[in-house]
């Protein structure tokens, strides 16, 4: 399994990706730099992941930075949090369970974040998505920015079946089945292929933007 560590191996997914499908050439150029967008793995990488879901750029930092107000972001210092000032950060009540049962979970022993590392991308999710709250989507994001999985694409994100649809002159955006299928072909590199058309989207479509759903 190929590891993403630094901007090196980004770049070494573009000229692949292109040799793999050369409409993406047209895509690289128009999309301007690919950011690496690495984050350290761990409780707070994957609470920070769960915050920013459907909600906005602005609104995601403004919940964040009343997490990290209130103390560091681990597991152990989460679960201990007073539920009123929780209640401050301004987390959907779905979400705050979701960083509950996970910081519980973490606490307890009953999921080991750290031992994702050692297992295939398919595997990995499948013990995300175990957990209450974790889907598939919140699973991939996670192993791309924080794992390094090169080859994950979260064909349910709003803003790639939107760039895909717009960088291939597509009538309408594609589904997240048939955005799976196209790419099929992007295989190894699929998250970088995923980097591509976000940084397409915020250069074409003119919107900075994390990870939609």
């Amino acid at each position: 399994m190929t590891i993403i560590r630094n901007q090196s191996d980004i770049e070494a997914g573009l000229e692949a990706l292109i040799r793999l499908d050369p409409r993406l050439a047209a895509v690289v150029e128009a999309s301007g730099p690919v950011p690496l967008r690495l984050n350290e793995p761990g409780f707070a990488g994957l609470a920070s992941i769960i915050v920013s879901q459907m909600v906005s750029r602005a609104s995601a930092e403004a919940i964040w930075k009343r997490i990290t107000a209130a103390g560091p972001v681990t597991a152990a210092a989460y679960v201990a949090l007073d539920p009123a000032v929780v209640a401050t950060f301004g987390l959907s009540r779905a979400k705050a369970a979701t960083l509950l049962n996970l910081s519980t979970a973490i606490s307890e022993g009953r999921f080991d974040l750290s031992s994702l590392g050692e297992l295939e991308t398919a595997e990995a999710i499948k013990a995300m998505t175990a957990l209450p709250g974790i889907g598939p989507w919140t699973a991939q994001v996670y192993l791309m920015f924080c794992g390094g999985h090169a080859d994950v694409f979260p064909a349910g994100d709003v803003a790639l079946q939107a760039a895909v649809g717009h960088a291939f002159a597509m009538e309408s955006r594609p589904s997240a089945k048939n955005l799976a299928g196209m790419a099929e072909i992007w295989k190894p590199w699929r998250s970088v292929a995923a980097r591509l058309f976000w940084a397409y989207y915020a250069a074409k479509m003119r919107r900075n933007v994390t990870p939609l759903v």
